[in-house]
């Protein structure tokens, strides 16, 4: 098998209720991801924990994940262990700018188990990244969550986001799989 890594992709308060960008059930997503993090803690496997900084750009304020606040706080039940790396990210890639890439070779990994928020955001940015650096990507899709979006007028809701992510991620950048499925391989 080859060696894997979990990474947890901002999951942070402002994505909860109450939160400025709070998402559709992120408390069902939270509870599959904290049985993958406590599988891949059993395991002593490495976990690696994304945390999202937004910075205001032209014509483009940030409205949530501000620097120094709760809500850009990672969520109390996904805060990192000693051992556990920690990176922070500015952009919808994991990769851009964090060193991810650079810690994931110096440890060797191979495959990404892929979890957290946004589904159709950093989570797809993220796993489309990682294929194209070459890595065995598998993605949780329980343990995702999204909100629902609109384009010229059409509401998608939350769910038929989340299918719509998994079916254009699943056969080509990754497996598409629930947090069963993975925990049973």
């Amino acid at each position: 098998m080859n060696k894997s890594a979990l990474l947890i992709i901002d999951v942070q308060n402002d994505y909860f209720p109450g939160g400025k960008m709070a998402l559709h059930e992120p408390e069902q997503a939270l509870a599959k991801i904290t049985e993958l993090l406590q599988f891949y803690r059993q395991q002593q496997w490495p976990v690696i924990h994304i945390q999202h900084e937004m910075y205001d750009r032209p014509n483009r304020p940030a409205t949530f994940f501000l620097p120094h606040t709760e809500g850009q706080q990672l969520h109390p039940a996904v805060l990192p262990a000693e051992n556990e790396t920690l990176l922070i990210k500015h952009f919808p890639s994991s990769f851009a700018g964090t060193g991810l890439f650079e810690v994931l070779q110096q440890q060797q990994v191979e495959q990404l188990i892929i979890c957290g928020m946004m589904t159709h955001m950093c989570v797809d940015t993220t796993t489309r990244t990682a294929f194209d650096l070459g890595f065995d990507v598998q993605v949780a899709i329980d343990a995702t969550a999204t909100k629902a979006l609109t384009f010229s007028g059409n509401t998608v809701s939350a769910d038929q986001v989340k299918t719509t992510v998994a079916a254009a991620l699943h056969g080509t950048f990754a497996q598409v799989l629930t947090t069963h499925e993975i925990l049973k391989q």
